[in-house]
């Protein structure tokens, strides 16, 4: 399994747009992806214009269909403009436990 930890630090007068494209590709990775184990948003507890995206998908192919997905633009195509610095800082990791049958 493959998981990602984005950190995405965002303008303030964006934020609302912003967040409505992630949480839309949130819902849709959850509700229309079957590799996407998990998608959480997480606002970062100090300041509000700084959300975390945990993010588990199956395997790569699940990750490159995530990309493909027709909500994926929703995030996507946010103009760079509207965050601070790099739109988003990508971790990835792949997932030693809990093994995939025992993940959802």
């Amino acid at each position: 399994m493959r998981a990602l930890f984005v950190t995405v630090r965002m303008k303030p007068e964006y934020r609302d747009q912003i967040l409505k494209g992630a949480l839309e590709d949130g819902r849709g990775s959850r509700e229309d992806e079957p590799g996407c184990l998990r998608f959480d948003v997480i606002q970062d507890a100090q300041d509000p214009n700084t959300i975390y995206f945990y993010e588990v998908y199956r395997d790569d192919a699940a990750l490159e269909a995530h990309r493909a997905a027709p909500h994926y633009p929703a995030w996507g195509n946010l103009p760079a403009d509207w965050f601070i610095g790099q739109k988003a800082v990508v971790i990835r990791g792949t997932m030693i436990a809990p093994e995939e049958a025992k993940y959802r």
